[in-house]
């Protein structure tokens, strides 16, 4: 009987992000700009792929034994009040100051114009990566399921992707997409933590919720990588929280 290592699964991510992010950095001043911008669009596109499918269990029979035909409605009151609630505490503010903060300790010796550019694509590439590293089905469900002891098989198949999705954003966006992995690790260190602790508890309804949520929240930052409009994403965030807990409360009374 082979012993489970729980975690397993946020290390090799957070190995798999440095790792492509470097590459990138390395190789990225030989593509041209032209480049560089193509492949950030082609992200863009993926990632609008990526939130389609997230919302796929919306239709699904577990929110729909729980809520009915409301769901819909109740998912976008959960995400509408969490999102009230990220606008409120400036999230999108504060994370975008902690990139900056941490681009000021890690790039260090540019005058004061290429420090401003650097660090605004610092910052970019910071709040870019950490959220399509983090917000998404293989990030929570892959993460809880490792808790849970059912092994790290989704944060595997999920670390071959952000690899190479490190890789191309780095080399578009710098090493805004390295730190990055602090988010990563934090996250889903977390969600481990919070699988291992709720064991086989967690309802499929909520679960359910928190993906479709999530897929919205991917949906503004494909827009935002496409520059069609600059969707304020991070405060968005508690909506992965407050919707599935709607859910729950709808749950009790429908």
């Amino acid at each position: 009987m082979t012993t489970q290592i729980i975690g397993l699964g946020t290390i090799v991510n957070v190995i798999a992000v440095l790792a492509g992010s470097g590459l990138g950095m390395l190789f990225g001043d030989r593509l041209s700009a032209r480049i560089r911008t193509t492949v950030t669009d082609a992200l863009g596109l993926l990632t609008l792929v990526i939130a389609g499918t997230s919302i796929v269990p919306l239709a699904g029979d577990d929110l729909g034994d729980a809520v009915g035909s409301a769901a819909t409605i109740v998912i976008m009151i959960g995400l509408l009040l969490g999102t009230i609630a990220g606008s409120a505490l400036k999230l999108e503010d504060r994370i975008a100051g902690l990139g900056a903060f941490l681009r000021r300790r890690l790039v260090r010796g540019r005058d004061e114009i290429d420090a401003h550019k650097a660090e605004a694509r610092f910052v970019d590439g910071f709040v870019t990566a950490s959220l399509i590293f983090c917000v998404g089905p293989l990030t929570f469900l892959g993460a809880i399921n490792d808790g849970l002891g059912r092994g790290p098989d989704q944060l595997l198949v999920k670390s071959c992707l952000d690899f190479f999705a490190a890789m191309a954003f780095a080399a578009s966006l710098g090493g805004g997409v390295m730190a990055s992995v602090i988010t990563v690790a934090v996250l889903q260190g977390a969600l481990t933590v919070v699988g291992w602790a709720l064991g086989d508890v967690l309802p499929l309804a909520q679960i359910d919720a928190l993906t479709v949520a999530g897929g919205v929240i991917l949906g503004g930052l494909g827009l935002r990588l496409l520059d069609i409009k600059n969707v304020r994403v991070a405060d968005m965030l508690p909506g992965l929280i407050v919707t599935p807990v709607a859910v729950w409360l709808a749950s009790m009374v429908l």
